[in-house]
């Protein structure tokens, strides 16, 4: 279940911490460090979950909490040091849908964000299967299939053709495609994607040598066509 997850929380360590397993769920993330922008991002990009730490700078995730409850119905998992009853029930009131204190078992935050994600997307917003040829991409069951047989893909390899599947025909550059990719592997360069292509090629093409699904648009970058 891939969703755009906005983050908000001042803490690095911890922002870096949740959007890596956010990352590995395979979520598109986004992190902010104070309420203000937390507000902005929320409006501008519209998240289908927001990650809010209640400690935050400018404008506290409370305020933020009540602002956005009076203009988006966006699914809000509240973070804190707070453990009382009080501050539970407060957050609660002021329209968030789950409240994890800290520490926290990553693990656990990542089943309340599941489970959060699946009470918000009706069945019928659900990401579609997406069929490009005889090659079929499914992000719910994160699989992908070439002529009726199963492709085993890593997880970069496997955000690569689902980005490719959901639009075929068009053409992505290598830094649109590293920016989707954002999160796997560290710090890498554009590079590395022609590296994942090779590889994708190897799993999805009748002859590697001469591709004509994964297809180079030479000078510009990548897209995936139906079979020729």
């Amino acid at each position: 279940m891939c969703a755009a997850v906005l983050v908000a929380e001042d803490d690095p360590k911890q922002a870096e911490l949740v959007r890596r397993y956010l990352l590995r769920e395979g979520h598109d993330v986004r992190v902010v460090h104070d309420g203000r922008a937390a507000l902005d991002a929320a409006r501008s990009s519209r998240p289908d979950l927001l990650v809010l730490d209640v400690m935050l700078p400018r404008v506290d995730g409370l305020d933020v909490c009540r602002v956005l409850r009076r203009e988006s119905d966006v699914p809000v998992l509240m973070l804190t040091a707070r453990a009382t009853e009080d501050d539970l029930l407060l957050g609660l009131d002021l329209g968030a849908d789950d409240y994890v204190t800290k520490p926290y078992s990553p693990r656990e935050l990542m089943a309340r964000v599941r489970v959060l994600l699946r009470r918000s997307r009706p069945a019928a917003e659900r990401p579609p299967v997406h069929e490009v040829g005889a090659l079929v991409v499914d992000p719910i069951r994160h699989t992908v299939t070439a002529d009726g047989r199963p492709v085993d893909c890593t997880p970069a390899e496997f955000r690569i053709i689902e980005v490719l599947a959901a639009e075929p025909e068009r053409v992505f550059t290598r830094e649109q495609l590293l920016e989707r990719l954002h999160g796997y592997g560290g710090f890498i360069g554009s590079r590395t994607i022609d590296v994942h292509v090779k590889n994708l090629r190897k799993k999805i093409e009748p002859d590697p040598r001469r591709p004509v699904r994964l297809v180079t648009v030479y000078g510009v970058g990548y897209k995936l066509a139906a079979d020729r």
